[in-house]
């Protein structure tokens, strides 16, 4: 099966200010937007995150409002230091400054107006021997 997109779907009553929080901190461009919905993708296509108003009138089952827990984004880029530096710079406050990693991360983290906890990574290598204890070894068929 092939799928033509994934994002996350944030129910949230602020679903105006999360639109304008990913436009302004991280390039988003708004694809859709109504009274209660809005979707948001980077030019690329890499990326896409929505955000509805719990009032929508095509509620399908489940989604409840949002609460800022138990959900972490992860945004994996080639360079973090570069996004920090973007995002600062256009006004983003930072919850987790960037830091390096034992287990081989580069990353800073911020919520949005949602609650949403993001975190931004950068793959770099990971401290000699740090996976080594965690591994899993799958012994060979008999």
């Amino acid at each position: 099966m092939q799928f033509t997109d994934r994002y996350p779907l944030i129910v949230t009553p602020h679903k105006d200010t999360c639109r304008l929080f990913w436009e302004r901190h991280l390039g988003l461009r708004t694809g859709f937007d109504s009274t209660w919905f809005a979707w948001l993708a980077t030019p690329d296509g890499s990326l896409s995150i929505a955000f509805m108003t719990p009032d929508h009138p095509s509620a399908p089952p489940g989604p409840e409002v949002f609460g800022g827990t138990g959900m972490c984004f992860e945004l994996q880029v080639d360079d973090a230091a570069a996004l920090l530096a973007s995002f600062t710079a256009s006004g983003g406050r930072v919850d987790l400054p960037l830091t390096v990693e034992p287990f081989g991360q580069r990353r800073f983290g911020f919520r949005d107006p949602s609650g949403l906890w993001v975190d931004v990574v950068e793959q770099v290598a990971p401290a000699a021997g740090w996976w080594d204890r965690y591994q899993v070894v799958t012994p060979p068929a008999p």
